[in-house]
């Protein structure tokens, strides 16, 4: 969907309020245990760490359970887990890409096919679609707290690339190999951000009509609810009308 704040908003709507807290923490522990895992248990010196736990914050999970996923690194009894990218496609040739983080590829894979073809899509093969988007780093201010023109020339001294700014915040975009960089240079400059986090921008959007938006959002929240599945993003383009039809439903 083209519009950061209108995905966030259908999500936000429709189904995460309604998902347990405690599988919310478990992929967000996942993900902070392999990133420490990965470099050091210090955030400050382990920029994927530093992504993690500002993430784990920006989803109220207590710091006490931050602290015991980043110890679980340490362990060397914790299961090995890698990242693993699938693409395909959904109802009406909607595109999908969801990122996972497991210790047991056959298992997710066959899960995540599974999904796919009994929610009226295809998984298709390696960069069947990556190229239908583009990979950054996004950073969120929340909307009240800064101004718009500060935000930007902000930004632009932090060498991002661009910035959009609405009632609900500013969202900064930057490379995909800066956002480490970026984001420390704004919080530098306006304080710590909401959220810093990769995303996937689509360039090519697939338009779609109520019947194809609401199979799509079955199969994005069965994909969600995999506890291997980390993410889910799609290049899907709704009018407000369908959207909104669908988080009335």
């Amino acid at each position: 969907m083209a519009g950061h704040s209108k995905w966030a908003n259908i999500q936000h709507r429709k189904g995460k309020q309604d998902k347990l807290r405690a599988k919310l923490f478990s992929k967000l522990s996942k993900e902070i245990t392999v990133a420490a895992k990965m470099g050091e248990p210090d955030p400050d010196k382990n920029p994927r760490l530093r992504l993690a736990v500002k993430e784990a914050r920006s989803s109220s999970m207590p710091k006490d359970v931050i602290d015991r996923a980043i110890k679980k690194s340490q362990g060397g009894d914790e299961a090995s887990y890698e990242t693993i990218r699938y693409e395909g496609y959904g109802p009406n040739g909607v595109a999908v890409i969801v990122e996972a983080l497991t210790d047991n590829r056959n298992r997710t894979a066959s899960n995540v096919r599974s999904t796919f073809s009994k929610n009226g899509g295809n998984l298709g093969e390696s960069n069947s679609v990556a190229f239908l988007f583009e990979r950054k780093g996004e950073i969120h201010y929340a909307g009240a707290a800064h101004d718009a023109d500060a935000v930007m020339m902000a930004a632009l001294e932090a060498g991002a690339e661009d910035v959009e700014s609405d009632e609900e915040g500013h969202w900064i975009t930057c490379a995909e190999d800066e956002l480490g960089t970026v984001s420390a240079a704004l919080e530098a400059s306006l304080g710590e951000s909401e959220t810093a986090k990769f995303v996937w921008r689509p360039t090519v959007t697939a338009p779609a009509d109520g019947e194809t938006f609401e199979k799509l959002m079955r199969l994005v929240e069965v994909l969600e609810d995999d506890d291997d599945v980390q993410l889910v993003v799609t290049n899907v383009e709704a009018s407000e009308e369908v959207m909104a039809a669908y988080a009335d439903s």
